[in-house]
């Protein structure tokens, strides 16, 4: 099983930046795709990035230019650099590991960020 864990979440002034953080388990996490999911109240689960084992990077549009998905794999770890956030980017963000071998998807529980004046 693997763990997962997010971290940086937090409350913000508009036009602020926060950079979270997904700590994983185990000994497969240069091999898996990851990214980023966000969830508002009373919406749906969106996707904000996915990043794959080569760092080959998507962006869901209301978040590209501003938003930058990374992952340094000696460290089991990817994250999610937020810039110039808006009061639109309050969610809870989760973190997601896919395995490229059986394509199993693990998640996290998820960090609350606050953009809010």
């Amino acid at each position: 099983q693997v763990q997962l864990v997010e971290s940086g979440g937090g409350l913000v002034q508009p036009g602020g930046s926060l950079r979270l953080s997904c700590a994983a388990s185990g000994n497969t996490f240069a091999f898996a795709v990851m990214g980023w999911y966000r969830q508002a109240p009373g919406k749906q689960r969106e996707l904000v990035a996915v990043i794959s084992s080569g760092g080959n990077t998507v962006y869901a549009d209301s978040m590209k230019g501003r938003f930058t998905i990374s992952r340094d794999n000696a460290k089991n770890t990817m994250y999610l650099e937020m810039n110039s956030l808006k009061p639109e980017d309050t969610a809870v963000y989760y973190c997601q590991y896919r395995s490229v071998s059986n394509s199993y998807s693990y998640w996290g529980r998820g960090t609350q960020v606050t953009v809010s004046s």
